[in-house]
This record gives structure tokens, sequence and C-alpha cells, in this order.
């Protein structure tokens, strides 16, 4: 399942790391303000690999961005775990054309606005 989302980054947590059965891996979790409605919301999300936490290194707290993500939960014990995973980071006015200026016609370039 992939979603997006904009928002604001209001926090970047520590990188974690370690290493499993298959290799060494990296994961940071970070904190977005959505604002939906009159109250925002905060959701903490993450990025697992080295790649994907050198791209959240390029925002800073306060920037604006748009998310791709995925959604997946998990029972552990009788508990569920969700886990809210960013695979794409960028500026949120990233690809947003900006409209051109509309041109002038040419009978109005004198100052005069009559058609006759």
């Amino acid at each position: 399942m992939a979603l997006e989302i904009e928002g604001r980054i209001v926090r970047k947590l520590n990188i974690q790391s370690g290493t499993s059965a298959r290799g060494a891996w990296e994961k940071q979790e970070f904190i977005v303000e959505l604002q939906e409605g009159n109250f925002p919301s905060q959701v903490c999300m993450n990025v697992w690999g080295a790649d994907k936490v050198r791209d959240l290194e390029k925002f800073q707290t306060g920037d604006r961005v748009k998310i791709a993500f995925n959604l997946s939960s998990r029972e552990y014990n009788g508990r569920w775990y969700t886990d809210v995973r960013a695979w794409r980071i960028e500026p949120a006015d990233a690809g947003v054309p900006v409209p051109p200026e509309p041109p002038v016609p040419e009978d109005l370039d004198n100052g005069d606005d009559l058609p006759f």
C-alpha cells in the first residue's frame, strides 16, 4: 500500500544501526506534523537503509516535505505494531509547475483597451 502526505518535519531522531542475519542495517525515525482540520497532528515515520537515511539528511527540522510511504502492521504476543516506512521524501513544492505569465495582447500595449 503506497500513500502520500505533505507536512513539516518537526524532529529527527537518532540513527539506529545493527546487524541481522541479512547483514548490517540502518534506520532513522522522524516526526512529521500534518495540518488536517483545525488541529495539527504528528506522525512518527521511519526510513530503512543507508541510502534512505542519507536522503533524510538533506532535510532539516522545519522543512515542508512530501512523503511517499507504506503502512504495515504485525502482531507480536497479542499486541499490534504499525510501521510507517517512507520510501521517497522530497520538498513539498517539488514538481509543482509555476504557471507562466499570461501574454499581453498586442492591441493592449498602447493603453487602449477598447476593441474598436
